[in-house]
């Protein structure tokens, strides 16, 4: 099942196979934290020997979460199966996992973590009434997301054949042939979104010391790896990480120019990217795969 497959209108939430909110058994009141900016670290430091301060960086917080809610299965029997499918979905897990929100005809996607349920034991779960409950979410990622994933990939740079010159005893024959273009190894990320998003970098071999640059900034991601056709590098900005065919980090192979991986992300707009490779290198089935979200606040 994918992210957000069960949402069918407004008003309805997906927390891993669990549907809430709107028909469903699990009717929302309030979902508070959602359409308000996250707490915020940073601001302005005071001068100490003069009038107002300086503006410092702003960094938002973790975001959170709260629900409130009514139990409401469509027959008393279902009532035992319906909260066995509640608690087994708000269980206590290490992991984040993906909480879709739909409201007034937008999708979008964080990532997150129950870490308060409250279902107080009370009459109304024999009397026929509808219990109440609460449902508190912590995600240590701020940012909304769209559900859709953005791709967009580029080979290494590809020198031009140029003009041919023909058999001709003037040399060029006309029209001119210039050539097949080359690849020019550029790709460009587009962020619709108002924040800056943390892509995942797919690079594929066979390529020497493979890089990833965006222009407009400089950043560069480097890595002094040689990798054969059948090796992938996974560069993930967000955890800042980089794995080998998804096992043995690499983060050790980082040149001296290369910057942060958590420093490496897409602003809103566009982001044109190089991807280079050890120079005088050059394989067709080299590859740098983006994938991104859309980021929102």
């Amino acid at each position: 099942m994918a992210v957000g497959d069960l949402i069918t209108r407004d008003g309805q939430m997906q927390w891993g196979d669990l549907l809430l909110g709107e028909e469903s058994p699990f009717v929302g009141e309030n979902l508070t934290g959602w359409d308000d900016l996250p707490e915020v670290s940073g601001g302005i430091s005071l001068r100490p020997t003069g009038h107002g301060g300086w503006a410092t960086p702003l960094f938002a917080e973790p975001r959170v979460l709260e629900w409130d809610f009514y139990v409401l299965p469509d027959t008393l029997d279902v009532y035992p199966d319906t909260l066995r499918r509640l608690r087994q979905a708000t269980t206590l897990r290490q992991y984040e996992q993906p909480l879709v929100v739909q409201l007034a005809g937008t999708r979008r996607m964080t990532r997150g973590r129950v870490t308060r349920r409250s279902l107080p034991a009370s009459t109304k779960y024999t009397v026929g009434d509808a219990p109440d409950g609460t449902l508190v979410w912590e995600c240590s990622d701020p940012r909304w997301y769209e559900v859709d994933e953005q791709v967009a990939w580029t080979g290494l740079p590809m020198a031009e054949p140029g003009l041919d010159w023909g058999t001709a005893p003037a040399g060029l024959e006309y029209p001119l042939e210039w050539g097949t273009p080359g690849s020019t190894g550029l790709v460009a990320a587009y962020n619709a979104g108002d924040a800056a998003t943390h892509p995942v970098i797919e690079i594929r071999g066979p390529v020497q010391r493979p890089s990833v640059t965006q222009i407009e900034t400089g950043r560069v991601l480097e890595y002094n790896v040689t990798l054969t056709d059948s090796d992938v590098v996974v560069v993930d900005c967000l955890a800042g990480t980089v794995t080998l065919n998804g096992v043995a980090s690499r983060l050790s192979t980082v040149t001296t120019r290369s910057h942060p991986e958590q420093a490496f992300a897409l602003e809103r707009g566009t982001t044109n990217l190089a991807f280079r490779a050890l120079p005088g290198y050059f394989d067709p089935l080299s590859t740098a795969v983006v994938r991104w979200r859309n980021a929102f606040w």
